[in-house]
């Protein structure tokens, strides 16, 4: 039996928000109390990601004063250019960007400034894409992307279009390695945190770590469930949860294995079918519907 995705790493899980507003931009309240809401939250880090926008002169705001021995903060921004196909602004996720991260380009597209902010060491996430509409099509174009936002809690609670599955279920039947994060995306001008958070597999609570971690996959999302381990048996997959309804294995298209039941904390799932898909990636439920997903575990990468 082999533990796989971020399971097997060195190190432990650090609980973050990758997707945080301030006064920077849009949000309700300045970075210092943002952070700090956050850290009594009981969070070990957050990233602040103001929209990166001429109106807010493009801000990645130095949140390093807010840190303490058991919280740490990542600089970052959400990156914006013209334009989809709806005529909106793209919105894409930046995560550890450096202070001084150059300001968007004259005619600058969404796939050269989401390589921008790779290539500047970012992780760099398509975000609440069901919110605006984003396509498959339109998604597939951003390239450096690591991740897919598939749960952004302020769309979901404001507009009941949180849920990225269907579009991030879509790019990985296309063959795209991408990781899932689910955020909070708080303004905090309404009941918009704690909603969706990454547990970060890393050797210590350190910004360069956390974004390597993240780069890496080394990750699993949640809104309350835990994923304790994943490991891989021939043909069976072991999962080891907090007390779930459900845990479910989901692979390309119709591919699926589960088991639904009371308090389920060891799952042993049949993967064959899943196999000739060429992946699966693991959702937990719990009895309140509150669920984790895991990265994809690509198979060829798993023998």
């Amino acid at each position: 039996m082999r533990t796989i995705a971020a399971f097997d790493r060195p190190g432990r899980f650090f609980k973050g928000n990758l997707h945080t507003h301030s006064t920077g931009s849009d949000g309700r309240h300045p970075p210092d109390k943002v952070c700090a809401i956050y850290r009594e939250a009981g969070y070990d880090f957050i990233a602040l990601t103001d929209h990166f926008l001429p109106a807010y002169r493009f801000p990645v705001t130095d949140t390093a004063a807010y840190r303490t021995e058991g919280f740490t903060t990542i600089p970052g921004a959400e990156v914006h250019v013209p334009a989809t196909r709806l005529g909106e602004i793209w919105h894409i996720l930046a995560v550890g960007l450096p202070l001084d991260f150059p300001v968007t380009r004259e005619g600058e597209t969404a796939p050269e400034i989401a390589a921008r902010c790779a290539v500047a060491g970012a992780f760099v996430a398509v975000v609440h894409p069901s919110w605006y509409g984003l396509t498959a099509d339109e998604a597939q174009l951003i390239d450096a992307a690591h991740a897919i936002e598939i749960y952004n809690h302020t769309s979901a609670v404001k507009n009941d279009r949180g849920d990225g599955t269907a579009l991030y279920d879509e790019l990985l039947a296309r063959g795209r390695r991408l990781t899932a994060c689910a955020t909070d995306d708080a303004h905090f001008n309404f009941d918009d945190a704690f909603g969706g958070w990454v547990m970060v597999k890393a050797p210590a609570r350190d910004p360069d770590a956390l974004v390597a971690a993240l780069r890496a996959g080394d990750y699993y999302s949640s809104q309350g469930p835990e994923i304790r381990s994943i490991a891989l048996d021939g043909d069976t997959l072991e999962i080891e949860c907090s007390p779930a309804a459900a845990v479910m294995a989901l692979g390309r298209g119709s591919k699926a294995a589960n088991e639904l039941g009371r308090d389920l904390t060891r799952v042993r799932l049949p993967i064959e079918r899943l196999r000739r898909g060429g992946y699966a990636r693991i959702v937990v439920v719990d009895d309140a519907g509150r669920r984790a997903w895991s990265n994809p575990i690509w198979f060829d990468t798993e023998a």
